[in-house]
């Protein structure tokens, strides 16, 4: 182990997978490091966005469920980021690491700038492909890079593809 500890900050909008935590913990495999994890409570859906994305990756059938679903009310937003939460910092547990977590609002900016502000090193944005977001450089990890000024991994879902 170095002698240097690391507090890698990882903004999710999903439960992490066990690909996510293998490529994430692989990272600085001789450093300690402590895991904050982020995940925010969606309740402002952009529902034009999310067509958008899954009319992008040719996913008709999720862009159509987009159109005639709901958004979900804050509470079931926030319940539902909670558990994801849960499940992530319990899957960064199993391997051994140190790590936290919280559930923040729909926009992860500002609770993303103050983990960074009380001792952050480095994050690690783990989302699924957004094409609108990603082509036009607004989503998560890019405005994290132009605010933030500490080094952004982005990471797609349950892969080893970086956005």
């Amino acid at each position: 182990m170095s002698d240097t500890a690391l507090t890698v900050v990882v903004l999710t909008e999903d439960a992490l997978t066990t690909a996510d935590v293998t490529h994430i913990t692989s990272l600085h495999p001789d450093t300690e490091v402590t895991y904050r994890v982020l995940v925010p409570a969606d309740t402002e859906h952009n529902v034009v966005s999310s067509v958008l994305d899954h009319l992008g990756m040719l996913e008709l059938r999720e862009a159509w469920s987009e159109l005639v679903g709901r958004e979900p009310s804050p509470e079931a937003a926030t319940r539902s980021a909670g558990e994801q939460v849960v499940e992530s910092v319990e899957a960064l547990r199993a391997t051994g690491a140190t790590a936290t977590g919280e559930v923040t609002q729909d926009d992860p900016l500002p609770a993303l700038s103050a983990a960074v502000a009380a001792g952050g090193d480095e994050v690690v944005v783990v989302t699924y492909p957004h094409a609108v977001e990603d082509t036009f450089h607004t989503d998560w990890a890019s405005r994290a890079r132009e605010e933030l000024h500490v080094p952004v991994l982005h990471l797609y879902a349950g892969t080893s593809e970086l956005g």
